[in-house]
Order: structure tokens, then C-alpha cells, then sequence
């Protein structure tokens, strides 16, 4: 059985835990890059699924290309941060589902049903996600996740001979500079958006 994790180690993944507009100038070594998967891959997937696919620019021709398809506050961003993911879904992930999910024939769950496939993968790439913000901020970094870039374009220019691979949203990755981020927006209580049935 787990223990709860401590107060600060919540606040760190949580509570204190920020999006950041901008980073100090300080490198993301690719030996972090390896450590923030290798706690992804953890993370639960439907049937084990795992359908994120990861680019990693740190070139800057990479970051360069990147940030051409994103509106130009993101576009700066992407320039200035030491790193930016890009969160893909493998939309015929179901073709490994035999070595991943071997228990049974769950291959045959989404073959032929790309409706399905796609919402599939669309919604555990983004849980994909989230653990890799939990696994940045656990090891030390900081993430700023975003929207507003040309998906299309991204998926031509990072994926144009995996047709089946389509992005889901980009991130930024580094250490965070405090002075880059907005005072925290309200955060509802309990009651507001729950209940107990």
C-alpha cells in the first residue's frame, strides 16, 4: 500500500507547481528528456494502448520550424525555451497492442473503427501528457503546455511520413523563470464542480 506523498512533494507536483511563459538560460540535458519517459510510460493508458509519440525540439532549426506554425507569442516561446514537445497520438496505435497488451486479442477492438481508434488515442495521448507535465515537475523542471499552433502544419513538417501520427499539443520545457508567470487564476472548492452520488 502507498504512502501519501509529503507536503512539499504535493506542493511541487501541485499546488506551487506553475505554467511558465519563459525559462532561465539554462539547458534540459537529453539524459532529463530520457528520464521524463521513462515516467510517462508508467503512466495508465486504455489496454495499455500508450499512443503518445514525442518530438523533442532542441536544435534550433527544430525550434525554428516549430515556432513558424505557432502564433507569434507561442513562436516566441518555442525560441527562447530550451525545449519544446511536441504531443503526438499514434492513431493506428492498435497495431502494438499485441506486444503491449498480449493478454488478449485487443487489436481487433479498434481495428477497422478509425472513429473509434481516433478517440481512443486522442484521449490517452492527452492523459500522456499530463504525466509528462507531472514527470517534469517531479524531476525537477517546469513545463508551459499550449494550443495555438497550425496542427496540420505540424503534422506535415514533424510527421509527413507517419500520416497515422497527428499532434495534440506542445509544451515547453525547462526552468521556469518566476517572473514569466501571472498571478495563479482562482482554483474552485469542492462543492462548485462535484458531487457525491
Amino acid at each position: 500500500m502507498s504512502e501519501p506523498l509529503s507536503d512539499s512533494a504535493l506542493d511541487q507536483l501541485f499546488r506551487t507547481a506553475r505554467t511558465y511563459n519563459g525559462y532561465f538560460d539554462r539547458p534540459v540535458s537529453e539524459e532529463q528528456l530520457h528520464a521524463i519517459w521513462d515516467l510517462v510510460k508508467y503512466g495508465p493508458t486504455s489496454a495499455n494502448s500508450l499512443p503518445a509519440r514525442i518530438v523533442w525540439c532542441v536544435s534550433d532549426e527544430a525550434k525554428a520550424k516549430l515556432a513558424a506554425l505557432a502564433l507569434p507569442a507561442n513562436g516566441e516561446k518555442i525560441l527562447k525555451a530550451p525545449v519544446t514537445a511536441i504531443i503526438a497520438m499514434d492513431t493506428e496505435f492498435y497495431e502494438l497492442l499485441p506486444e503491449f497488451f498480449p493478454h488478449t486479442d485487443a487489436r481487433s477492438w479498434f481495428a477497422g473503427n478509425a472513429q473509434h481508434a481516433e478517440a481512443t488515442a486522442f484521449r490517452n495521448s492527452s492523459l500522456q501528457g499530463a504525466y509528462f507535465i507531472l514527470a517534469a515537475r517531479a524531476l525537477g523542471l517546469d513545463t508551459g503546455p499550449m494550443s495555438g499552433f497550425d496542427n496540420a502544419g505540424v503534422d506535415a513538417a514533424f510527421f509527413g511520413d507517419e500520416p497515422n501520427v497527428k499532434s495534440n499539443f506542445i509544451s515547453t520545457l525547462g526552468y521556469g523563470d518566476p517572473a514569466t508567470i501571472f498571478e495563479r487564476s482562482p482554483r474552485p472548492d469542492f462543492a462548485r464542480f462535484n458531487r457525491i452520488a
